[in-house]
């Protein structure tokens, strides 16, 4: 059960996985998510949101980027290895419906869950146009797979090495101004989201975001997702992962996410140089 049947790496620290999962593939939305566990029923759940699936073929594709130990751990599994456990899909589908103008914007990983909402928006019928960001060129993924959707696609490096040289709530403010969307989809790093939602804040834009926080269990049990939305607790795993991005509570949520910050990053440090070591042996 849920055998990895590709393995692709995007860059430095991102791969792309398909993995057999048909239930999943069946019913998942955009916008959903699953909780993976490996190496038995006490190890960490971590959540991935479902980049792409093929009901026909019974695949799911995930695209992550190795930050902690699981994410190492899971870069290091090959094509026939299985993932123990695999639940989903979890998590509010995206709404998507004919909107008219609609703007989509990815930041670093973020475009990998931000793909099928692109599909699901142009299938609905709108006009969508897409901003990807990144801090350089390497770090950019699914460029082709963007272009081929978007009406239009705009890439913005912080460092200049491709696009425009700009952070994407540049190009996001000047669509606000001229084109004038109906409906912005954000998806990327926490402090990023919140910088581009204050940037549509003022046009009255609806704008949706997808919150990507402290995770156990999925199923709202745990409650080490919530979230202030509007001044009320919300549960990202079941009443999300998107909210209105004007009523977020973004420095509550920035704060919670820093708690294990430090643990992350000595993980980090300690299992890049082990698959690194394991690449090369390999």
């Amino acid at each position: 059960m849920n055998k990895i049947l590709e393995k692709k790496r995007l860059s430095a620290e991102v791969f792309r996985m398909v993995i057999q999962a048909p239930e999943i593939a069946e019913a998942r939305s955009p916008g959903q998510f699953i909780i993976l566990q490996m190496g038995g029923d006490f190890n960490e759940r971590i959540p991935l949101t479902i980049a792409d699936a093929n009901a026909q073929e019974g695949t799911i594709t995930l695209i992550f980027q190795a930050v902690g130990e699981s994410t190492h751990k899971l870069a290091l599994l090959e094509v026939g290895d299985e993932i123990e456990n695999l639940l989903g899909p979890l998590g509010k589908p995206t709404d998507i419906k004919k909107y008219g103008k609609v703007v989509c914007v990815g930041g670093g990983i973020g475009v990998a869950p931000l793909h099928p909402i692109v599909q699901g928006m142009k299938e609905a019928g709108n006009e969508v146009k897409v901003i990807m960001g990144a801090r350089n060129k390497d770090l950019l993924i699914m460029e082709d797979e963007m272009r081929a959707l978007a009406d239009e696609l705009i890439i913005v490096t912080d460092d200049g090495s491709y696009g425009r040289k700009a952070l994407v709530t540049v190009p996001l403010k000047e669509l606000c101004e001229t084109w004038k969307p109906d409906c912005v989809v954000i998806i990327g790093p926490p402090i990023m989201m919140k910088f581009a939602a204050l940037t549509t804040k003022p046009f009255g834009i609806h704008t949706i975001v997808s919150l990507n926080t402290i995770m156990i269990d999925g199923t709202g049990m745990c409650g080490g997702c919530r979230v202030n939305i509007g001044g009320k607790t919300k549960f990202v795993c079941v009443d999300g992962p998107e909210f209105d991005g004007h009523l977020v509570d973004w420095d509550n949520m920035l704060l919670r996410l820093g708690t294990y910050k430090p643990k992350e990053k000595e993980a980090h440090h300690r299992c890049h140089i082990g698959l690194h070591l394991a690449e090369g042996e390999a």
